[in-house]
């Protein structure tokens, strides 16, 4: 087989920009093996290149798992996948991820997969990650140095906003997997993580009584 014949076209420019809002973006060949009998991508396959593209993002935020010096770590609550185009092996696909809301004890991160050989948006994803103390076995805070690291990751990939252009991104955000999701890059997101909710949960971890 000829490797260059099978290889997947660079981005141009028009699919470059649906990415040019994330914070993190991978680039993967798309497995021969993920097809089924349908002669296109498994749609089960759409989730593993999502989790691959989250687990790249917490890698730049030194924040992969808990471990023994840290008690608090990560959990997957949902995922959904608004699937745009089937896919067929051969392609490359691009997959970029930011985060677009975030709340107390968890954040919803936003991945766009991009097919190099159709030059378009081939699915998206959301995810809901919510924080959680594997000492108490509970829920918890978004610790405040990772929301520190996120925000800089994301104002390091992408221009700044005005503030009047400034919203909260987690307006439409839903966890529905039959929701419609936006097809585009992502643009009314704003570049830093705007309106974060910070209470006090002081006692959240009590035991029962």
């Amino acid at each position: 087989m000829n490797s260059k014949s099978r290889q997947a076209p660079a981005l141009q420019s028009l699919a470059s920009q649906l990415l040019e809002t994330c914070a993190t973006v991978i680039e993967m060949p798309l497995p021969w093996s993920d097809m089924n009998a349908a002669q296109h991508i498994s749609n089960t396959a759409y989730f593993r290149y999502f989790e691959t593209a989250r687990v790249h993002f917490f890698e730049q935020v030194d924040f992969v798992q808990h471990d023994e010096q840290r008690d608090t770590g990560i959990v997957l609550a949902s995922i959904s996948c608004k699937f745009r185009i089937p896919l067929v092996y051969p392609d490359t696909l691009s997959i970029g991820t930011r985060v677009v809301s975030m709340q107390e004890d968890r954040f919803t991160m936003r991945h766009l997969l991009v097919s190099h050989k159709h030059q378009k948006l081939a699915a998206q994803g959301e995810a809901v990650i919510v924080t959680y103390d594997y000492k108490k076995l509970c829920k918890a805070s978004v610790p405040q140095f990772l929301i520190n690291r996120i925000e800089a990751l994301q104002n390091s990939r992408t221009p700044s906003l005005d503030s009047d252009d400034r919203r909260d991104s987690g307006s439409d955000v839903s966890t529905d997997s039959g929701s419609d999701v936006s097809t585009d890059s992502g643009s009314d997101v704003s570049t830093g993580i705007q309106n974060i909710v910070k209470t006090d949960t002081e006692g959240c971890c009590e035991k029962k009584r």
